[in-house]
């Protein structure tokens, strides 16, 4: 996994976190599609995970642009402020 880290590329971070529904809202500093792969770190956190379900203005998208803040679906809690990356 070490090998691989290089190679992740920032692609945001999360400004908002929805625990009732699992939700995060990143904002997007470059496009992501669905099907990606993304990781999200900050404190004890550190995961990876397909993007599934990308929502711009509670509207499911395929991908979304640079500037653009999306809701997406996480495996585990996170909170504002952790950084988002693709894999």
């Amino acid at each position: 996994m070490a090998a691989d880290k290089k190679e992740d590329k920032l692609i945001g971070k999360i400004s908002h976190y929805f625990g009732n529904i699992g939700v995060a809202v990143i904002d997007l500093s470059d496009k992501l599609k669905e099907g990606e792969e993304i990781r999200i770190v900050g404190g004890e956190t550190d995961f990876t995970q397909e993007a599934k379900s990308i929502e711009v203005d509670r509207k499911k998208v395929k991908e979304a642009k640079n500037g653009e803040s999306v809701g997406l679906k996480v495996e585990q809690k996170v909170r504002e402020g952790y950084k988002v990356f693709k894999v």
